[in-house]
């Protein structure tokens, strides 16, 4: 393949731009929003499409966390780094939540869009799925999410989803075959053959992707429509503007004190973020972030952990959104809260986004949850934001995915395993020779890379 050189650098040809995949995404994304504001029947009509790309995307979910993690502890000379690891990356998301939490709870402090509103908390009356999330979000512990944990069958996790019990199961299966060694060769052998299929079942359903966003926004414009967003704009408006100050300064900071430049990593994952908004969901980009940060140069087992585990433990847009939420809701009911009590609910918020992280509804259940357990706020407030949750979800979701990117790197950096020349080459989109077969995922071809995640180089600009 013939490179150019643009100041002596090496960089891959640009394919056309009709060939890349983020381009027809957003293409896919404007129809969509069209059809449901234009055609809203129509657009609603179109449901099913974005929900089997979703659900074919949550399918290989499970199996790909298994694989990766499993084939990453197996490989490590060293079993107690993975849980050294392990426990630098849980500390990093308790800080990232907490200063999530606090960013929320100054932004609804500063600008007080409840005030005024005056809802009276007895006429609130949930219905529908907002109901079933207050049920659900009322019968939740602060411990039901470390008891649940350990799950109750092996193939339970895989079925339902849960992505905790699919990590427990993955730490301990990948530990023993690591402690039995050469006797687990051909299992880890089979292993890394079956991680190559997988990958591949992905790069097929990955073609689907602007198939997908196109069906999931034209079903959410459609079925709430543009009017949902104009009745709580402000809120809206000061969800994403507090997202973004927190995608922008908080881990930009982090990244410049790692050396890099966190306008180049969001380029890096044009094509992931462009499926998150179509989708309202983090989970179908979960794989391209695996893939590209391992091609990146961080180690296979620190992507491995620290990703999946994000994804339950490091949701820093669910944080902002829980304590942006609750104030409102505390406002617009006139329920006072004395900061010593904001800070209680912040505490509250710590357990409360963990216990909901991947259930339907998680938001909602966590935001009842908190409310539930604070006492002073009436949980059926939820009713005040329902109607515009889904165009906040993607948000949410955005801010999930760069949290747990920037997470990775920091990990990998505390574990002084970070390549910061060659992270940053491969985020300003130079070409960077493959990392040794060892490292990188196993078995995977360079046209893989790139039409799955774009981890080859020739995506990277």
């Amino acid at each position: 393949m013939e490179l150019t050189v643009d100041n002596g650098v090496r960089r891959a040809p640009r394919r056309a731009w009709y060939r890349q995949l983020y381009f027809w995404v957003l293409i896919a994304i404007v129809v969509g929003i069209l059809l449901g504001w234009l055609a809203p029947h129509a657009g609603q009509a179109m449901e099913p499409v974005g929900t089997v790309f979703v659900n074919a995307m949550k399918m290989l979910i499970g199996p790909i966390v298994f694989l990766t993690i499993v084939g990453g502890i197996a490989n490590v000379a060293d079993l107690k780094k993975v849980g050294v690891t392990g426990l630098k990356a849980l500390t990093y998301f308790q800080v990232g939540t907490i200063v999530a939490l606090a960013v929320g709870l100054v932004a609804i402090n500063l600008f007080r869009l409840g005030d005024g509103v005056n809802a009276n908390a007895d006429k609130l009356h949930a219905t529908g799925s907002a109901a079933q999330y207050i049920a659900s979000g009322k019968s939740e512990n602060w411990w039901d999410f470390l008891v649940n944990i350990v799950p109750t069958s092996v193939v339970n996790p895989f079925v339902q989803g849960d992505m905790l019990q699919v990590i427990f199961i993955a730490v301990i299966f990948g530990i023993a075959l690591n402690a039995v060694g050469k006797v687990g060769a051909p299992v880890l052998d089979g292993i890394q053959r079956l991680t190559k299929v997988v990958f591949k079942v992905l790069n097929f359903i990955m073609k689907a992707a602007p198939i997908g966003a196109f069906g999931a926004m034209a079903f959410a414009v459609g079925k709430y429509g543009v009017q949902s967003l104009t009745s709580l704009g402000g809120l809206i408006l000061l969800f994403y503007a507090t997202s973004i100050l927190f995608v922008v300064v908080v881990l930009g900071s982090v990244m410049a004190f790692l050396r890099l430049n966190v306008f180049s990593m969001l380029r890096h994952f044009k094509e992931e973020i462009l499926i998150i908004l179509g989708t309202s969901t983090a989970e179908p980009a979960l794989p391209g972030l695996m893939r590209k940060l391992e091609h990146a140069g961080v180690k296979k087992e620190t992507v491995g952990l620290v990703v999946p585990a994000g994804y339950s433990f490091n949701l820093d847009g669910a944080a902002i959104y829980l304590s942006l939420a609750s104030l409102y809701i505390a406002q617009a009911t006139n329920t006072h809260l004395s900061l010593g009590q904001q800070l209680g609910m912040l505490a509250i918020m710590l357990l409360t986004s963990k216990g909901a992280a991947g259930a339907a509804g998680g938001g909602f259940i966590a935001l009842t949850a908190t409310l539930s357990m604070l006492g002073t706020i009436p949980p059926a407030g939820i009713m005040l934001v329902f109607g515009i949750d889904k165009f906040m979800s993607e948000c949410r979701a955005l801010v999930n995915f760069c949290g747990n990117a920037v997470a990775t790197l920091f990990v990998a950096w505390w574990d002084r395993s970070l390549d910061v020349q060659r992270v940053r080459r491969v985020f300003r989109g130079e070409t960077v020779e493959p990392l040794p077969a060892a490292a990188a995922v196993p078995n995977s071809s360079p046209d893989d890379e790139l039409e799955v995640a774009g981890l080859a180089a020739q995506v990277a600009r």
